[in-house]
C-alpha cells in the first residue's frame, strides 16, 4: 500500500472511531472528514458536487420535506387518541398496527413522536410498557418499503453510484412484512419483559385553556371516555362548564353536549391536538384571531387591568389580542377563561392582532417575555391534497410512471401553492445534518476506491475469498452492520459498509442485491441499543428506561429479525 491509501484508510477508521467513541453529531465527523480528505488531496470539489446531486440523496431530501407537510395532517392524531383501550392486547395491537403500516410510508420518527403524547397521556396502563414496542414497531414498518426509511435510500443512493437502477418500491416488502409481522408477535410476547416505572414529570408550564364544543361537533353525544379526551398528549380535562354551572372533576361517563365549555391544563405547545378534534375551537379562535406565533406576557405589579375580567375588559379591542391560555404559579386556576380575574404575576399566552405591539398600553400592563409557536390545522381541502397527492405520487411510483423524485418535487410545489407548508418553512425543515452525513459517506467511498483502497482489498482477499460461499460472506456483512448499527446512527453504518459490501460481491462473484439488502435491513436493525436509531432515543427519553429495558427485548427480537431477512435472502437469491 502507498502513502495516500495509508491515509485514506486512516480517515476511515478515525470516522468510524469518532462516530463510536464521541459525543460529536455524525454531521460534524462526516464534515470533517471531507475536510481532511481535501487537505490531502484525495477528494476533489468536483467529487463532492457530483455526490450532492446523487439522486438518492435527492430524493430523500424531497420526501422528507413532504413528510414535515404530511405530518400536519389530523389523521395520525386522530388513530392516536383511539388506540390505548383498557385491554393491553388490544391497546398493543392497535399501536403495533398503526405505527408499522404508517411507518411503511411516512416519515418513522414524526410517527413515533405523534404517537408518544397519546401513549403518555393514556390512563390504562404504564406508558414504559408501550413506548419501546412503539419504537420497534416504527422501525419495523420502516422496512417494509424503499422509502419506509432513510436508510433504505441511502442504499438505493450508493447503488445508483455504481451504475445499478436502484432498488424498486416493493423490494423490501417480502422481508420486511414477514420478519415485521414475526417480530411483532415475539414482541407482544415478551410483553411481560417490559419493566413498569413511574411516568417522568412533565418539563412544560402548565396553562389553563379554554374550548368550546359547537353545533355539528363529533364530540357531542359521547362520553369523555368515547371522544378519548383523557388521552390527548399533554392536556388534562380538568372542568366542564354546562349553562353556567361548573362539573368538575370529569367523570369518564360523562355525556358532552354542544355549548359545553371544555377547560384543559398542561402544555401549551398542544394545543393542536384540539384543533384537530371536528367542532371544538378554543377561547381564542371564537374570538377569531388565533395564529401560529403566540405571544407569551406576565401581567406587571401595576397594571391597570388587575382585578378585572378579560370578557368585561374587552380585551380584544383593548389590546389586539386574544388570551389563548393563563398560566398562575401556585394555584390551579378554575372556570371560564373569560370570567378569571386577572391578577398581578399571571402568565397570559396572547394570539396577537397586527397592531399589538403599537398599543400604547401594553407597557403599563404587561411585561413581554417570548414568542411560541403553535401548528395550525389544515382545512379539510388541504388534507385531502395533502394525503391524496401524497398516496397518488407512491403509487405512480410503485407503479415505475414516475419516479419518485419527481413525483415529489410536484407535490411541494402543490403543497406550496394551497399554502399546506411556504418556502421559508422548507428550508427551515431542509435536513442538512443528514445531507452532510450521506454526502460525507459517498465521498468516503469515492477516496476509498479512487486511492485504490477497495482494489488494494479485493485482490489481497482474492485467494482467501475466491471460493467461499457467498451465503457466509452475505452473513458477515450482515452481522458486522448489525454490530456497527448499535453505536453509530443507522444511516452511518448503511453508508460506511456499503462500498466493503460492493468490493466483497466483486471478490467472490455473488449477485449485488443481496449484499445491498442485507446492509440496508441491518443498518435499520437497532433493537438493543437506544442510541442507534432516533426512535429508540425518543422513546428512551420519553421514559425513565435504562439501557437494560432495550436490551432485554431487544436481543431476542434482533436474533429473530436477523433469522428471518437472512434465511429469506438465501432463499430468494440461492
Amino acid at each position: 500500500m502507498d502513502i495516500n491509501q495509508f491515509m485514506v484508510l486512516g480517515v476511515f477508521f478515525s470516522t468510524i472511531f469518532a462516530l463510536i467513541f464521541t459525543n460529536q453529531r455524525p454531521a460534524r465527523i462526516f464534515g470533517a472528514a471531507i475536510l481532511v480528505l481535501i487537505v490531502i488531496q484525495q477528494l476533489t470539489l468536483d467529487d463532492i458536487l457530483h455526490n450532492l446531486t446523487n439522486k438518492g440523496l435527492i430524493t430523500l431530501t424531497l420526501l422528507l420535506l413532504v413528510s414535515s407537510a404530511i405530518d400536519k395532517t389530523a389523521l395520525i392524531k386522530r388513530l392516536g387518541r383511539k388506540l390505548i383501550t383498557a385491554s393491553f392486547t388490544a391497546s398493543f395491537w392497535r399501536l403495533f398496527s398503526l405505527t408499522f403500516v404508517s411507518s411503511a410510508l411516512l416519515n418513522n420518527t414524526a410517527i413515533v413522536a405523534s404517537l408518544i403524547g397519546p401513549v403518555k397521556q393514556n390512563q390504562y396502563h404504564p406508558a414504559s410498557q408501550l413506548l419501546i414496542p412503539l419504537s420497534y414497531s416504527a422501525i419495523l414498518g420502516g422496512t417494509v418499503t424503499l422509502i419506509g426509511t432513510s436508510t433504505n435510500l441511502i442504499v438505493d443512493s450508493f447503488l445508483q453510484e455504481q451504475g445499478h437502477p436502484g432498488f424498486s418500491f416493493f423490494d423490501f416488502t417480502l422481508y420486511g412484512l414477514v420478519a415485521g409481522l414475526a417480530c411483532g408477535l415475539l414482541m407482544y410476547l415478551l410483553s411481560p419483559l417490559l419493566p413498569v416505572i413511574a411516568s417522568k414529570n412533565a418539563n412544560y408550564r402548565e396553562y389553563t385553556v379554554e374550548a368550546e364544543v359547537s353545533e355539528g361537533s363529533e364530540l357531542i353525544g359521547k362520553t369523555v371516555e368515547n371522544n378519548h379526551l383523557r388521552n390527548l398528549p399533554e392536556l388534562f380535562l380538568l372542568e366542564v362548564i354546562r349553562d353556567g354551572h361548573l362539573i368538575s372533576p370529569v367523570s369518564p361517563d360523562l355525556v358532552i353536549n354542544q355549548g359545553d365549555k371544555l377547560i384543559f391544563s398542561g402544555n401549551v405547545q398542544k394545543l393542536d391536538s384540539l384543533s384537530h378534534i371536528k367542532g371544538l375551537s378554543t377561547f381564542a379562535e371564537t374570538d377569531g384571531i388565533l395564529r401560529e406565533n403566540l405571544t407569551e406576557v406576565l401581567v406587571a405589579n401595576r397594571a391597570q387591568i388587575i382585578g378585572q375580567t378579560i370578557k368585561s375588559l374587552g380585551f380584544r379591542a383593548l389590546f389586539d389580542a386574544a388570551v389563548v391560555a393563563i398560566r398562575r404559579d401556585g394555584e390551579q386556576l378554575s372556570g371560564k377563561l373569560g370570567e378569571i380575574k386577572l391578577q398581578a404575576g399571571d402568565f397570559l399566552l396572547l394570539a396577537v392582532g397586527p397592531d399589538f405591539h403599537t398599543r400604547q398600553n401594553l407597557s403599563k400592563n404587561f411585561f413581554i417575555l417570548s414568542e411560541q409557536k403553535i401548528s395550525r390545522p389544515l382545512s379539510n381541502r388541504q388534507e385531502w391534497i395533502t394525503l391524496g397527492g401524497f398516496l397518488s405520487v407512491v403509487g405512480l411510483a410503485a407503479s415505475n410512471v414516475l419516479s419518485l423524485a419527481m413525483g415529489l418535487l410536484f407535490l411541494a410545489a402543490v403543497l406550496i401553492g394551497f399554502k399546506v407548508t411556504s418556502h421559508g418553512e422548507l428550508k427551515r425543515n431542509l435536513p442538512l445534518d443528514l445531507i452532510v452525513v450521506i454526502v460525507g459517506a459517498l465521498s468516503l467511498a469515492t477516496a476509498l476506491e479512487g486511492s485504490g483502497v477497495i482494489s488494494y482489498t479485493t485482490q489481497s482477499l482474492m485467494p482467501y475469498l475466491a471460493n467461499t460461499d457467498w451465503f457466509f460472506a452475505l452473513v458477515v456483512v450482515y452481522v458486522t452492520t448489525l454490530l456497527l448499527t448499535e453505536f453509530v446512527t443507522n444511516n452511518a453504518a448503511a453508508a460506511l459498509m456499503f462500498p466493503f459490501a460492493y468490493g466483497l460481491v466483486e471478490i467472490i462473484g455473488a449477485p449485488l442485491m443481496p449484499f445491498a439488502l442485507a446492509v440496508a435491513f441491518a443498518a435499520s436493525a437497532s433493537f438493543i441499543s437506544p442510541f442507534g436509531y432516533q426512535t429508540n432515543l425518543l422513546a428512551f427519553n420519553a421514559a425513565n428506561y435504562r439501557f437494560t429495558h432495550f436490551m432485554r427485548l431487544g436481543i431476542p427480537i434482533s436474533i429473530v429479525y436477523s433469522s428471518i431477512v437472512l434465511a429469506l435472502l438465501n432463499y430468494t437469491y440461492l
